[in-house]
């Protein structure tokens, strides 16, 4: 298996990190592919397939680390073309949410 699970949707709450800028000052840092919970079940294959498919965006892939889990917020195409390429490990900016506090 590639990724430890495919999701559907953003189980953690909004963050407010939406342009390549506000996700800049996220450093980046290595990530296993099977610690990954994609938060989208589909692919699009002109994605994967473009040379170009991040010449507009980040050069990193997003990935949200809410309650222990590691959730693959945008890059799935970096993702699978790492796991294509035979390679564990994708460079990905993680963003650190803490869980609300209960009570």
């Amino acid at each position: 298996m590639i990724f430890k699970a495919v999701g559907e949707g953003r189980p953690y709450p909004d963050h407010g990190l939406v342009t390549p800028k506000d996700w800049s000052s996220v450093p980046p840092r290595q990530v296993r592919l099977d610690e990954l919970v994609t938060t989208k079940g589909t692919l699009n294959l002109e994605t994967l397939l473009s040379e170009d498919s991040t010449f507009y965006g980040d050069l990193f892939a997003h990935v949200v680390e809410y309650q222990g889990v590691l959730y693959l917020e945008d890059g799935l195409h970096r993702a699978v073309r790492a796991a294509l390429q035979q390679r564990a490990i994708l460079h990905a900016r993680v963003l650190v949410l803490n869980a609300p506090a209960v009570g």
